[in-house]
Parts: C-alpha cells; sequence; structure tokens
C-alpha cells in the first residue's frame, strides 16, 4: 500500500515526538510540519527533510498530498482543529484530552460520525506492553472479581499554565482504568491544592465509584519522588504495574481464600500468600505502537483502542472531577447506580 501522508500541527515539546516517530513508520509519510513557532519547526523538520513546513493550520487542510492530521497543539484548540480537520476530510489523530470540556470532545466525535474518517485519541499508556497484559488477565479471569484500583502519577516536573495537574496528568490514568473496567464510573469526587500559581491545582486526590468497585488517582508535579505507578487488587490475584521501575509488571497470587463453610467469622477468609510472577514483557516504544495502530486503523477502518467514544468517556469524567474539584470535594454524579 502507498504510505498514510501526514501532516503534524504543534511541533513543540511532545509533537516532535510524534515527528520523530512517524517519521520512521514505514506506513506513513510525513508531507507536512505546521507550528506558530519559526524555531520549533527548525528543530523538527531534520526528522523529516522532505516535509513541507507552514505556520498556517489551513494550509494542511487545503494540502491534497495529506490524508491525516496530526495534532499536538495546545489542548485548549484541540476540538476546534480536530472538526474543521475532518470537515476537510482528513483522518485524525488528536493528542489528549481531545477537548477541555464535554461539548467539545462531543463536537469531534459528531463530526468524525459525519465524514465518515477514522478518528483517534492519543492515550498513549493503552499501547504499553503492561498495560496490554493486564487486560489480557482481566478478560482470561485470571484476576477474578475486580475490587479496586488506585493509580499514582506524580513528579518534580515541568509547570503548566494552561491546565492543572488533573487534565494534564489524569487522562493516562482514566484512559488505563476504562480500558480495564469498560465503563463510566456513577460518581466523581477531587480534591486539589494551588501551591505555586493561583487557580492551578498541582496536586490533585481524584475519588471514582463504579457501583461495588471503587478507583483512586494521586496527581501531583510538586512532589519529591517520580512515580507511575498502576495496581489492580482482584478476588483471585493482584497486579502492580510500576512505570519507572525495570521490572514493569508484578503478578502477586495472594488474597483470602473463601471456604465453602465455616463456624466462626473468622475462620470464614483466610490469607493465600502465593508466588509473585514477574511476566516478560516485549517492550516496544508505546509511542511507535499507537502510530502504528493508527495508520492500521485508517488503512482497514477498525476501530482504534484509543477512539473517540472512550475520549468522551474520559472527558466527561474529567469535566465532573473539575467540577468536584471547585466545590471542596463535593461528589458529581455522572449515571444512576
Amino acid at each position: 500500500m502507498e504510505p498514510l501522508r501526514v501532516a503534524i500541527a504543534g511541533v513543540g515539546y511532545w509533537g516532535i515526538n510524534l515527528v520523530r516517530v512517524l517519521a520512521a513508520e514505514p506506513g506513513a509519510r510525513v508531507t507536512w510540519l505546521c507550528d506558530t513557532v519559526d524555531s520549533r519547526l527548525q528543530r523538527a523538520a531534520p526528522h523529516a527533510p522532505a516535509a513541507q513546513v507552514t505556520t498556517r493550520f489551513q494550509d494542511l487542510l487545503e494540502a491534497a498530498d495529506v490524508d491525516a492530521v496530526v495534532l499536538a497543539t495546545p489542548a485548549v484548540t484541540h476540538a476546534e482543529l480536530g472538526c474543521a480537520a475532518l470537515s476537510a476530510g482528513k483522518h485524525v489523530f488528536v493528542e489528549k484530552p481531545v477537548a477541555l470540556d464535554v461539548a467539545g470532545a462531543e463536537a469531534v466525535a459528531a463530526a468524525a460520525a459525519a465524514s465518515g474518517r477514522t478518528v483517534m485519541v492519543g492515550h498513549l499508556m493503552l499501547y504499553h506492553p503492561a498495560v496490554e497484559q493486564i487486560r489480557s488477565l482481566v478478560e482470561a479471569g485470571e484476576l477474578g472479581e475486580l475490587f479496586y484500583l488506585y493509580a499514582t502519577r506524580v513528579n518534580l516536573g515541568r509547570l503548566r499554565t494552561d491546565e492543572n495537574a488533573l487534565w494534564s496528568f489524569a487522562p493516562h490514568d482514566l484512559s488505563m482504568i476504562d480500558y480495564l473496567l469498560g465503563a463510566l464510573p456513577e460518581s466523581v469526587s477531587a480534591r486539589g491544592g494551588s501551591y505555586l500559581q493561583p487557580g492551578i491545582e498541582d496536586v490533585v486526590f481524584l475519588s471514582l465509584r463504579f457501583g461495588r468497585q471503587m478507583a483512586h488517582v494521586h496527581l501531583s508535579w510538586l512532589d519529591p519522588h517520580k512515580e507511575r505507578r498502576l495496581t489492580v487488587v482482584g478476588s483471585k490475584k493482584m497486579v502492580v504495574f510500576d512505570d519507572v521501575a525495570t521490572d514493569k509488571l508484578r503478578i502477586y497470587d495472594k488474597g483470602y481464600e473463601r471456604p465453602p463453610s465455616f463456624e466462626r467469622y473468622d475462620e470464614y477468609l483466610t490469607i493465600r500468600h502465593g508466588d509473585i510472577h514477574i511476566p516478560h514483557l516485549a517492550m516496544t516504544e508505546p509511542l511507535a505502537a499507537e502510530c502504528r495502530h493508527f495508520v492500521d486503523c485508517v488503512r482497514t477502518g477498525r476501530t482504534p483502542r484509543s477512539d473517540i467514544a472512550s475520549a468522551v468517556r474520559i472527558v466527561r469524567i474529567l469535566a465532573a472531577a473539575q467540577e468536584s474539584l471547585e466545590h471542596d470535594g463535593q461528589p458529581v454524579t455522572l449515571q444512576a447506580p
């Protein structure tokens, strides 16, 4: 097949990584680079020397040699630019979050349905081999009934001025939780603090209720540790995904045994201590796997793993969490129990 002709809008801090990966992807050819800052274009151009460069997004929409537009622009522009690209008949890969409000996310979903083009959202963690392995364990029933999940994503990291820690970090963890549970939470609550910049939360504690199941996420760019960890607790086994550690995934065969009959309550549950299994993971770069998946979905018409429907669910959770954040943790209902 002919390579998918790709234009990349936004080649700054994260966008240059997309340029690098897509320029090396055999199924794609980067034909245009777009950014409002000339120095960014100059830095990105050597990765795709055959690509034309422009500071006008409209050039990408009018170009005959563009099949798909990749958006790594500021989050506030995602919905508007995504809708414009779809209306121009282009396939769209848009970085997370797809929009900063529910109306914007739903507008992109409507534009995708009207155009018949592929839309994929850059929820990168869904393309990590460890997350794929956890999903396989869940689907096979290896973990038993899922009880609860909790995630930590903290660092002493780069400050953002256009979004808080919730909107910047939580899409990663919420996408994994959505991928594993496959449901919208009944309610969301969040509390945070703005210590470095007024009105921009540096730290957020987020809780979600899925009926019997629960999830909790700790987010911060003001922390002494760099942690990227997800723990999944099931009735049979427990799993820890630590993206900072050398051994990314550990499966704990431990929990409580439930005997068929008992006479006293303290005899009902007994602790089971089993082995800790560290599976071998074929470590491919998640961004390369994500870009390859986008190319494949455009070619075959398959629904992307991180499709627009899941992206809308995640924006709904983020919007509810933001509302709760502004009301000091008051729970916000998303759907009836």
